[in-house]
């Protein structure tokens, strides 16, 4: 597990060049590739991190929570830095697609080489050598057994009945509380199934959901 602690020692000392400017500011990380960079909701560009819920086999062969682990590990690296951006493009879900400079270095090749996210190549080939790298060195979770992030989306989509369009994820859920549209990889995404018959139901941006009277969750 040695590699796996190092991890963050990968993520401060890695020299990668500086993204251009765009935007900047304080850092709150919501998971191994999304952060808050002051009041801008950001999807670092071309990577792609475990999920949050997602588990992992070690080097020995046990089952941990590696992506709770790559959510700290992110988050004690970058969490109250300054970070200076550049937006490449809104998603469907509303985020800023963004690349991030803290202290002169980019953070998304950070995350990468340190083997705690891999290139999200449907997007953008700009960090498969950082990939590569991790890999052949077993850094972070290159030293033990994981699913690829992608994989894992679309393999529980399937056990859960996901959407019936994979570019429309956005799930409206109806409560007590209301009318509450929830984006992938939110707090309560996982756990929130869609009954039709109840008037629920998948959109595909966060603005065609609001439009149809559906809010995003409260805190």
């Amino acid at each position: 597990m040695l590699r796996l602690r190092s991890a963050l020692v990968l993520l401060l000392l890695f020299p990668f060049g500086a993204a251009a400017h765009g935007f900047e500011g304080a850092v709150r990380v919501v998971d191994g590739d999304s952060l808050h960079v002051g009041a801008v909701e950001v999807r670092l560009h071309g990577i792609d991190a475990v999920e949050r819920d997602q588990t992992c086999l070690s080097p020995e062969g046990v089952e941990w929570a590696c992506g709770r682990w790559v959510t700290g590990q992110v988050r004690e690296a970058f969490e109250g830095r300054h970070a200076t951006c550049d937006a490449v493009e809104r998603d469907r879900y509303g985020r800023t697609v963004a690349t991030c400079a803290i202290g002169g270095r980019d953070v998304g090749g950070r995350i990468v080489a340190a083997g705690l996210a891999v290139a999200f190549l449907r997007y953008s080939a700009a960090y498969a050598g950082e990939e590569a790298a991790a890999r052949a060195a077993g850094r972070g979770l290159h030293a033990g057994t994981f699913e690829r992030p992608a994989d894992h989306r679309a393999a529980t989509r399937a056990a859960a009945g996901g959407p019936p369009d994979p570019g429309c994820a956005i799930k409206g859920n109806r409560s007590a509380s209301g009318r509450v549209f929830h984006v992938p990889g939110s707090r309560f995404y996982e756990r929130t199934g869609i009954d039709e018959s109840r008037g629920e139901r998948w959109f595909c941006s966060v603005e065609e959901a609001r439009a149809a009277g559906w809010r995003a969750p409260r805190g």
